[in-house]
């Protein structure tokens, strides 16, 4: 009888001081692991698909397009890394040490302001590219879009090193036994990271678009009118079809991004503690995971750019000499 209880923890020799092992996965929930492992080699699969175009073909250097490559990027590594060590260790105990689990933890935290960051960065350019299409090249420009993302980058990690600070100096300490991964945030934490994180973020991107959206509504109102598109065609200050195509999809990327993450948050809204480990709140953070697989699905719906690439990537023709100058828009 000692032995089967011994034998149920996930480090036998710390008796007490051990977590007990999860009990063994269930036909019907392993079919939602097989799926949720499909999910994340699909996420990870569409998301290099779109670092390999973007970072490939010359047409596609644009600052639009590096923002997406930017969102890109931080999609693949949640399909790459994030979904499958949340899929193994589910249902299986933490053996890879309190280094390891703070390590995944802040990546983790990198990985979603950064998220956050390029979608506030992607409603900046469009608010420029429909709201100010006459000066929108000489403001964004490729250099400044790429000091924008490494600032983006380097802010994420800075922020989530301080406010983790507690936790990267001492990772097992709201653990209550050896083999579980947990952290809790604290009230006060919870809020910062709740406004920094979510609401100032979620402030700046509805506001841009409800602009851009105005405009849209009275620039198609405009091309209707044949004195008023006359007018607009003189000037030069309408905005271009593709970058309207542009907006309307990169809204859509934005709205996803809102229903996936505003049940994450929720907790802070509502003055709860947030809690992140291996076992917690499964549903509303793989919903906040499922956001990176929507992505490039969005771009495979909407950018014929992307269809065209994939083609060409699959083909293996970008193996061909001056492929990165074919033609894709």
């Amino acid at each position: 009888m000692e032995t089967s209880q011994m034998d149920e923890l996930c480090f036998p020799q710390l008796f007490n001081k051990s977590c007990s092992k999860p009990t063994p996965v269930q036909s019907d929930v392993l079919l939602a692991y097989i799926l949720l492992s499909f999910i994340a080699l699909i996420t990870a699969a569409l998301n290099l698909l779109v670092i390999i175009s973007i970072s490939h073909f010359r047409q596609l250097h644009t600052p639009t397009n590096l923002l997406i490559l930017s969102l890109a990027v931080s999609d693949f590594i949640v399909g790459l890394l994030l979904m499958p060590v949340k899929i193994i260790l589910t249902e299986a105990c933490w053996y890879l040490g309190d280094l390891l689990c703070a390590l995944y933890d802040i990546v983790d935290f990198i990985i979603t302001s950064s998220t956050v960051g390029n979608m506030v960065l992607i409603s900046i350019d469009r608010y420029f590219a429909i709201c100010d299409p006459l000066h929108y090249t000489i403001r964004v420009t490729l250099n400044r879009t790429k000091i924008c993302i490494c600032l983006c980058w380097i802010g994420s990690v800075i922020y989530n090193c301080l406010i983790l600070k507690d936790f990267l100096r001492q990772p097992d300490s709201q653990n209550s036994c050896h083999g579980e991964c947990l952290f809790v945030t604290d009230n006060i934490t919870g809020a910062v990271d709740f406004v920094v994180t979510f609401i100032a973020p979620i402030t700046v991107i509805i506001v841009l678009y409800i602009r851009v959206f105005v405009v849209a509504v009275s620039q198609a109102r405009a091309m209707r009118s044949n004195i008023a598109a006359t007018r607009q065609r003189a000037d030069g200050a309408t905005a271009k079809k593709s970058e309207m195509k542009a907006a309307r999809t990169l809204g859509v990327v934005v709205l996803v991004f809102l229903i996936c993450f505003f049940p994450y948050y929720t907790p802070s809204l509502i003055g709860e503690e947030i809690e992140n480990s291996i076992t917690t709140s499964p549903i509303v953070l793989w919903l906040l995971y499922f956001n990176s697989c929507l992505n490039p699905v969005i771009y495979a719906l909407l950018y014929p750019w992307f269809r065209k690439s994939i083609k060409l990537i699959v083909t293996l023709k970008i193996l061909q000499s001056h492929s990165c100058d074919s033609k894709i828009l």
